[in-house]
């Protein structure tokens, strides 16, 4: 079921011509919000740890699950938390290229890259951003996801198409 406040939005823009163009949206995005404290998993075909720099990069078919979340990308350079950071120890954040797919129950974004802080809970996407939701589509040039609500923000030349549903 869609939250109400999205159902709302819906519908006062499908009020509108069938295509909506904005510098800016509020859009949510899964059924649920993510738990930071959930385990991460990454799979992928290679790995290269570098212990100065503190980071390990995953290669080739990248996926990141957390909870009911999963990222896939070419590449995801992970960095762990260092003494001097808030975090104490960890993971930090991992950035993610060479397309990235974020699926979380039925909805999906697409981008070029992605920026995943772990400590806010926080999920940037940029370069050619494609939500989908439902029959919904929506694209811009960044993705903001608050992971603790699952509230985001489109911006950048937002897009959206609404199909006319039948009564």
């Amino acid at each position: 079921m869609l939250p109400v406040r999205r159902t709302l939005a819906m519908l006062a823009i499908a009020a509108c011509p069938a295509i909506a163009l904005a510098q800016g949206t509020n859009v949510s995005i899964g059924p649920l919000a993510l738990d930071s404290g959930l385990p991460v998993e990454v799979t992928a075909e290679s790995l290269s740890v570098d212990q100065d720099s503190g980071s390990a990069v995953f290669t080739g078919g990248v996926r990141v699950t957390q909870g009911a979340m999963q990222l896939e990308a070419g590449e995801v350079r992970v960095e762990y938390a260092t003494a001097d950071t808030d975090t104490g120890s960890g993971i930090s954040r991992m950035l993610a290229s060479g397309g990235v797919t974020l699926l979380n129950g039925g909805d999906a974004a697409q981008a070029q890259e992605a920026t995943y802080d772990l400590a806010a809970a926080q999920l940037t996407m940029l370069g050619g951003v494609i939500l989908t939701q439902g029959p919904t589509t929506i694209s811009a040039d960044r993705f903001v996801i608050d992971l603790a609500t699952g509230a985001g923000r489109m911006e950048g030349s937002v897009r959206t198409v609404f199909q006319a549903q039948d009564n």
